[in-house]
């Protein structure tokens, strides 16, 4: 089981649409079923009418996922019973420091033994000591981390009162059944802090595949914030197409001006993970969605 899962900060660009082929192809190839989650839980960043702006962009490109749309937004009680479960297994603990004064740096465990005298509590941290996780990734390979020194104890609850990203994807991936996670490679840091996070919380740990991510020319990940641009009008198997040939699915020349039936057609029935370029990072040239 699949799932796309993006934030609905904006409509969709050609990376985000990287992501939401990449695992609805994995997921049909394999007659599986695909998902898709709305993650909301950040909601200071949520942009209204986005995310119905997203599926109806998905509609239109023919990606057709399984079931219900599933939002963090209506999910805080559940996240907030999981972060009870590692605070009562102290796993996890009260944190005072504000990012002011840890000043972006790993995170010393200054509050791991107990809050300084005076001090309230803001977030939650999860303990790292010693944890040192070993991920092998389906394109990028195997992927070590040590949590402890390179990431420190990290929040799972934020000072704002939200639940952070990490333990919500890890909460409702389990929830749902996901046994394989297909995303862009700047996931890839995160993927140990929720795999110890699924061994925490007694949950499955799923296979990875983290894609190339598509950045500009000045080397930024396209989004929202790089001016990437939106995809909602543009004629889909044009974009699909690009889509295929930037995970190297050798995409015939012909197939960019077929009918939308005909690429998906094509599509399920070529898709090879093994081909998809062992690169954490691709450029997409200028005019990229200039017509074929």
């Amino acid at each position: 089981m699949g799932r796309f899962a993006p934030s609905p900060t904006g409509p969709l660009h050609f990376g985000s649409l990287v992501a939401a082929v990449g695992s609805y192809l994995e997921a049909r190839r394999h007659g599986g079923t695909w998902l898709v989650r709305m993650e909301d839980v950040d909601e200071p960043r949520t942009v209204a009418g986005a995310a119905h702006g997203i599926l109806a962009t998905l509609e239109r490109f023919g990606l057709a996922w399984d079931g219900l749309v599933l939002y963090q937004s209506d999910r805080s009680a559940i996240y907030h019973g999981a972060l009870q479960r590692l605070l009562e297994g102290r796993q996890a603990f009260p944190c005072a420091c504000t990012r002011k004064e840890l000043g972006g740096g790993v995170y010393p465990g200054t509050c791991r033994f107990g809050l300084p005298r005076g001090r309230e509590p803001r977030s939650v941290r999860v303990h790292s000591t010693g944890v040192r996780i070993s991920i092998r990734d389906r394109v990028q390979g195997t992927f070590i981390q040590d949590l402890e020194r390179d990431v420190g104890d990290f929040v799972v609850k934020r000072g704002d009162g939200y639940i952070a990203y990490q333990l919500a994807v890890v909460v409702d991936d389990a929830a749902q059944g996901v046994t394989h996670v297909v995303r862009g490679a700047d996931l890839l840091d995160s993927t140990p802090r929720q795999v110890h996070l699924q061994r925490l919380l007694g949950f499955p740990e799923p296979a990875y595949l983290h894609l190339p991510v598509a950045i500009n020319s000045w080397g930024n990940k396209l989004s929202k914030q790089t001016g990437a641009a939106a995809i909602d009008h543009h004629p889909p198997v044009n974009v699909l197409w690009k889509v295929m040939d930037f995970l190297n699915q050798q995409p015939p020349p012909e197939l960019a001006r077929a009918e939308l039936p005909a690429f998906w057609s094509w599509a399920r029935g070529a898709w090879d993970a093994s081909r998809v370029p062992r690169m954490t990072a691709i450029q997409v040239p200028n005019g990229l969605l200039d017509p074929p």
